[in-house]
């Protein structure tokens, strides 16, 4: 089993799609990493020798992935948030940041649905 930036790749997929199971690899970054290093991207994982999984590790290594990559999108966030820039408020409010309307969908970001009771009517 290929283990690879702390992630273990699943052995039975093919090696484009396997690297893609780390946090900030996509399917074009996968394919670039194979073909700089001269490896069939259609070969399993399985199949990869330990030569090829280290010229991997080290074409990764070159890359912000994972925890690197978390910690960076959280603190760009908390910049936003901290100068109160109007995604900043949307992040804070947990409300949709790109322009969506919310009075019908968004229920992603908004969460689940909070029943507000009517108010009673004063009786006579």
């Amino acid at each position: 089993m290929a283990r690879i930036a702390g992630i273990d790749l699943p052995k039975k997929k093919r090696g484009v799609i396997g690297l893609t199971y780390i946090f900030g690899i996509g399917r074009s970054t996968a394919h670039q990493i194979l073909t700089k290093n001269g490896i069939d991207e259609n070969i399993k994982v399985q199949d990869w020798s330990d030569e090829q999984i280290n010229l991997i590790r080290e074409s990764i290594g070159e890359i912000k992935t994972e925890g690197q990559l978390r910690s960076e999108i959280q603190l760009n966030i908390k910049r936003l948030m901290d100068i109160g820039c109007n995604r900043g408020i949307r992040h804070r409010a947990g409300l949709p940041l790109r322009g969506q309307r919310t009075k019908n969908n968004s229920r992603t970001r908004k969460g689940r649905r909070k029943t507000v009771a009517n108010k009673k009517k004063a009786t006579k």
